[in-house]
């Protein structure tokens, strides 16, 4: 699709506006509003007020109406949350049959393999729709806190999809971290470091007794549990040496098992953990060191931090850190109590637009934004937007789970606030609003949809599609945003009333929408 010429016009009018939000500076370099743009105030259904936005913004894919009347519903922003902890009490059938739409997620591992190696089916394509599934996941989800609990510690113990063989388990790690993403630690990580896709990943499959493969003993201390400069090389040793014997049958039937006599035996010694390591099957001994591993302090501080930045900020204060890591270890690496004690603290509290939502995010809030549905793609259909929001999310920067190192993503903000993103960005925004990419397997609200009233003020028209794409009131730089971005033919001002016949509304109400989603309270979270 040709890029119209209006886009130009509006990178120069809203650079320094968008380039704030992406660098998660709300206040930005800007050029102030003038006299005459002052918002005002349409009259639509209750929005949240600024803590309770604050909090639903940072624990869920973006805000909606309806996620915003599912919070008054649950009484509010922290009861909401206390009901999001225990996702298996809400219902979520839309989401729940999306697996439905690409059916080979659930092939067993050798089946996928023989499709792969009879070129019925590339593991590449699996997996491409496996990340397709997660994107739409995410965008109609009505339980936003387990999900991103999910993605978090997916990206914690990043199994990057594209890696050799790891298709044919990886869709059964996700389900396996899914399933303990609100547990606790502890249970998650002997879950996460035993599963046959790290094994696969990290060379934990391959290793033996005779050849103990290091990558995984060392990855799992210096990024899963206590991290760099905590350890020593002999640690790294009686670490791959505990975890030998997780073995998967690669290359044939892709089948794991627990292999005994291919256990390293003998005493060990990581970091104050001691054990005689005697028996051959050492699930025990594996179970008892990752256990000494989740209650280390230094583990403890380490997901501390780790949470403080994807959820608080990016430079959390110690007080802050110590805090959420005395909790987790007063909880016995419980999740749920760690979560409750970010939520509640001041530090996040104030924290309001200073994260920045990576590519991904990005494009699932701009779908749930628009109130757009998409259908189940139909076979061989590319064009669909099933299969295409997966390459809108490449395009801007980064899809999900495709980290090639086993570190995982970066959570800060400037990973994520380049020039190029702000415009691949804008661009999106720009198709979208318009209908014209996707357009085929997703139905748009209508313009008629977006006027609430037969005529209506300019201003409160921007007020009113302020508060639909973004949850809040409009802002004299919006507003300004807004008026400029139009036509100078066209004439309008704050006080211009709109109808159905207006240009605005007969082909130009995607500049509006496009401009609202530019604006750093989209980018930023």
């Amino acid at each position: 699709m040709p890029t119209p010429p209006v886009v130009t016009s509006r990178r120069a009018l809203l650079g320094g506006v968008a380039s704030a939000g992406a660098a998660g500076v709300v206040a930005g370099t800007a050029r102030p509003a003038q006299a005459a743009y002052r918002p005002r105030r349409y009259r639509g259904k209750p929005l949240l007020g600024a803590a309770d936005r604050h909090l639903v913004n940072r624990f869920s894919y973006g805000s909606t109406p309806a996620l915003t009347r599912q919070v008054r519903r649950a009484g509010g922003g922290p009861r909401w949350f206390e009901k999001q902890l225990r996702p298996g009490r809400i219902k979520d059938a839309r989401t729940d049959a999306l697996a439905g739409w690409w059916p080979s997620l659930d092939r067993s591992p050798q089946d996928l393999w023989t499709r792969q190696v009879q070129e019925v089916e590339g593991g590449w394509q699996v997996m491409a729709d496996y990340q397709r599934w997660i994107l739409m996941r995410r965008v109609t989800t009505n339980r936003p806190v387990w999900e991103l609990m999910a993605e978090f510690w997916m990206n914690h113990f990043n199994v990057p999809v594209h890696h050799d063989a790891v298709f044919t388990h990886r869709f059964d790690f996700d389900r396996v971290v899914r399933r303990y993403a609100l547990t606790s630690f502890e249970e998650l990580l002997r879950r996460a470091v035993t599963h046959p896709a790290m094994g696969i990943f990290l060379d934990a499959a391959v290793s033996t007794k005779e050849h103990p493969n290091e990558n995984l003993g060392r990855e799992l201390l210096e990024l899963h549990t206590v991290g760099y400069g905590q350890y020593g090389e002999s640690d790294v040793k009686d670490s791959a040496r505990i975890l030998t014997g997780y073995l998967v049958d690669m290359w044939r039937t892709w089948e794991a098992s627990y292999s005994p006599q291919d256990h390293w035996t003998g005493a060990v010694s990581v970091l104050g953990f001691t054990h005689a390591n005697k028996d051959p099957d050492g699930r025990a001994v594996t179970d008892a060191f990752l256990r000494h591993l989740a209650r280390h302090p230094a583990t403890a501080r380490r997901i501390a931090r780790k949470l403080c930045v994807a959820f608080v900020r990016d430079d959390p204060s110690p007080g802050l850190v110590d805090h959420i890591a005395d909790v987790y270890l007063r909880n016995d690496t419980a999740i749920k109590p760690v979560l409750r004690a970010l939520v509640a603290s001041a530090e996040f509290k104030k924290s309001g637009g200073l994260k920045v939502r990576d590519p991904s995010a990005e494009i699932v809030a701009t779908y749930r934004a628009l109130g757009v549905k998409v259908s189940d793609p139909p076979a061989g259909d590319n064009g669909s937007a099933a299969r295409v929001i997966l390459w809108q999310a490449e395009a801007i920067g980064a899809v999900p789970f495709d980290w090639p190192r086993p570190d995982g993503p970066p959570a800060d903000n400037a990973a994520w606030s380049s020039p190029a993103r702000l415009l691949a960005s804008m661009d999106t925004h720009w198709a979208m609003s318009g209908g014209w990419w996707p357009s085929e397997g997703i139905r748009y609200r209508s313009a008629r949809a977006w006027l609430p009233k037969k005529r209506l003020r300019f201003d409160l028209l921007v007020d009113h599609l302020s508060q639909q794409l973004l949850g809040r009131r409009s802002s004299s730089r919006l507003l300004q945003a807004c008026v400029e971005v139009c036509p100078d033919d066209w004439k309008v001002r704050p006080s211009t009333r709109i109808t159905m016949e207006h240009p605005l509304m007969k082909w130009g109400l995607h500049r509006l929408i496009a401009t609202v989603l530019d604006s750093p309270d989209h980018f930023t979270r």
